[in-house]
Order: structure tokens, then C-alpha cells, then sequence
């Protein structure tokens, strides 16, 4: 089953196409990446996939229906994002991850409960009463990935959420990430130019260039046997580092 499928999708300014996608699905339960160079197209088709861009051309559909205009706040509710910056918001890291679940009706004892579990599964519960903005880079992405799981979203989208972070926590997030996602079974969008990251987290791949899907595949696949000489390049720097499979 596709919980998210994106068809048509055509984003470009003027006559510069930024976007140009026929189709691409997220199976229920299983994590999907797209892969590219900066400029590739990454975060705009997960704005578009996640309804905080309206493409030119092309339509959403969520669990089988086209998403209407009236219908995206109610479907974006079943959403959560995480950006390469945490957007934590200037309060304290517990109020950050309780205030979106206020927002929605929770009451205060259950909101309370559920960001103090998830503070403590992203390892930061110790930083609850500390203000967001005094926390340092690494923490904040923890919070702002504690406070996305929290709402218990049916699609997770991840934006490149480890590239601002220095290569030990990068290592550690990754591994947490990896085991949350296999136990909460979330439906995951994530985007990376790096391909150790999606060879670790990622069931299956697409790889942009230009714009354009140039390869879908299992992430070992892509790396393998890139399909033309423009992703051979790109992968190929690759091949020098570490890659964990």
C-alpha cells in the first residue's frame, strides 16, 4: 500500500524547472530517500510530497485519494517535518515538544507524559527545563526530532537533518534514528546528499538530478550500478568513505 503518492509533479520559477517528477510512491512502514547534489530538487519535492508547496502542475494523493485544496491542513495533521535547522521555537525544550500537542486538544498531563518519553528516548530529557536556544546544535535536532515523533505522525519527513552536525553525533543520531524508525514503523520521506546516511536508513532510493528521477532502486543499487554517467560522478566520490550497510 502507498500512503503517499506524487504524480505530474512539475515545480519551476519563470522558465527554470526546478522539479519535474511523473510518479513517485512511499509504501506504507518503510523509509524512502532521495539522494542528489545540492540543487537537485531534494527539499522541494519534499515540501511538495508534505504539502507546504503547491507544484505548477501535478496532485497529491494520500492512502488512494487525491488530496483537495480544503483537505491539506486536515492531511497535514497526519504529517511531521524535521529541517536541516531545528526551528526550535524560544521557550524550553519541554514546552517545545508539548506545545504542538496542546495545539491539537491533548491534555496537559498526557502532553506532559508524552514529551517527557520522547525527550528521554532522543536522550535529552536531562535538558528539559533548559531554554531551547541555549542548547547546542546537536541537542536541538534531538528536541526537534523528539518533539516530530511525538505527534505520532503516519509520514515522517526528514530534510537533510544531520548535515549541520559534527561526524560523532552525526554517527549516534543516526543509530538512534534508525532505531526508532524500525520500532515505530513510521512511513519515512528522507533527504540526503549523502549516501551513507540513506545506505544506513533507507529501504529503497531515488536519485535527482536536475530535477529529474534518474534511478529508483535499493540504495546498494544505486551506489553499485548507477544507471548513467552524470550519477556515476555524483556516487563515485562516495565510494572513497566509510559507506555503513
Amino acid at each position: 500500500m502507498y500512503i503517499i503518492e506524487g504524480n505530474d509533479i512539475l515545480v519551476q520559477v519563470r522558465d527554470h524547472r526546478i522539479l519535474d517528477v511523473d510518479c513517485v510512491r512511499l509504501a506504507k512502514g518503510k523509509v524512502f530517500a532521495v539522494i542528489g547534489p545540492n540543487g537537485s530538487g531534494k527539499s522541494t519535492l519534499l515540501r511538495v510530497l508534505s504539502l507546504l508547496q503547491k507544484p505548477n502542475t501535478g496532485y497529491i494523493t494520500f492512502k488512494g485519494k487525491k488530496v483537495l485544496p480544503g483537505e491539506q491542513i486536515k492531511i497535514r495533521r497526519k504529517m511531521a517535518v524535521v529541517f536541516q535547522e531545528s526551528l526550535l521555537l524560544d521557550t524550553s525544550v519541554l514546552n517545545n515538544v508539548m506545545t504542538g500537542l496542546k495545539i491539537r486538544g491533548i491534555d496537559h498531563s498526557a502532553a506532559l507524559k508524552t514529551a517527557q518519553y520522547w525527550l528521554e528516548r532522543f536522550k535529552v530529557s536531562h535538558l528539559s527545563n533548559r531554554w531551547a536556544k541555549a542548547i547546542s546544535g546537536g541537542e536541538a535536532q534531538r528536541v526537534s526530532l523528539a518533539r516530530a515523533f511525538a505527534m505520532e505522525p503516519e509520514v515522517m519527513f526528514l530534510d537533510e537533518p544531520f548535515s549541520n552536525l559534527d561526524a560523532p553525533t552525526r554517527e549516534e543520531l543516526l543509530d538512534e534514528l534508525s532505531e526508532v524508525l524500525h520500532s515505530t514503523g513510521v512511513t519515512t520521506f528522507f533527504v540526503s546528499h549523502d549516501f551513507e546516511e540513506v545506505a544506513f536508513l533507507a529501504d529503497n532510493a531515488m536519485a535527482l538530478m536536475d530535477g529529474k528521477p534518474v534511478q529508483e532502486a535499493p540504495p546498494k543499487e544505486i551506489f553499485s550500478n548507477p544507471v548513467n554517467e552524470a550519477l556515476s560522478k555524483f556516487v563515485g566520490a562516495k565510494k572513497r568513505r566509510k559507506w555503513r550497510i
